[in-house]
């Protein structure tokens, strides 16, 4: 049996590249499109041949081409660019100065490092942001919050360990300030319920009443937040 390459490069304009990767466990194949990044992962099961996996792509390209055609495109921060902070679009503008900072409705950067200032400065007011609703709902809650730390997690906004620790993705300071806060709440709620049970969600209801309207932001908008690249 030939081995199949990690890479297959499908004709198209553009082309399209799929990333392919073997599993013993799988028993299927599968073809999948990543929402953050536009990344096309082909599964093959650990003794598929390359001839049956072309196959099963050549009869899901028109699934591929639509699931493709509906990304967001990626934004690369820097001059000019209009960046969302706490829900309202900033223009990033380039100036002589060693931090970034708002002023107006305007995101001004280091003209250096525009992209890299723009980061420092949200992940500041992201902390800023959690730290201060973490309080109020541990306060109310009757429960004390570990410590926090933010990332660029890509499959979740928030995860509270069975210590309390609590972690969030830093770009939440870009979504609107009721979505950051619901997510603050959410991860708040696991102090008390670390599940999803019907309890869980009466206490998320109890400390943020609007919780599915912010639910339904982050389904619908929560992806754009990860098109922007501070590369």
């Amino acid at each position: 049996m030939p081995a199949t390459p990690d890479h297959i490069e499908l004709a198209g304009d553009p082309p399209v590249s799929l990333h392919v990767r073997r599993r013993a466990q799988s028993r299927r194949m599968s073809l999948s499109v990543s929402r953050l990044d536009g990344k096309v992962t082909l599964t093959l099961p650990a003794r598929a041949s390359l001839r049956s996996a072309m196959a099963f792509v050549a009869e899901r390209r028109a699934w591929l081409d639509q699931a493709l055609s509906g990304l967001q495109a990626v934004r690369v921060v820097g001059p000019g660019t209009l960046l969302p902070i706490e829900g309202v679009a900033h223009a990033v503008q380039a100036a002589a100065l060693r931090g970034a900072r708002i002023e107006g409705g305007a995101l001004l950067v280091p003209a250096a490092r525009p992209a890299a200032g723009a980061q420092a400065l949200l992940r500041l007011m992201a902390r800023q942001r959690l730290a201060a609703r973490v309080a109020v709902h541990a306060e109310a809650l009757g429960r004390t919050a570990g410590s926090l730390t933010l990332r660029d997690t890509r499959s979740r906004w928030g995860s509270c360990t069975a210590k309390g620790d609590l972690m969030f993705n830093w770009r939440l300071i870009m979504a609107p300030p009721e979505v950051l806060d619901y997510v603050a709440a959410h991860e708040v709620a696991h102090l008390a319920q670390m599940n999803h049970s019907p309890a869980f969600w009466a206490e998320v209801a109890r400390l943020f009443p609007g919780h599915l309207e912010a639910r339904r932001w982050l389904k619908t908008h929560g992806a754009t937040l990860h098109g922007y690249r501070f590369a």
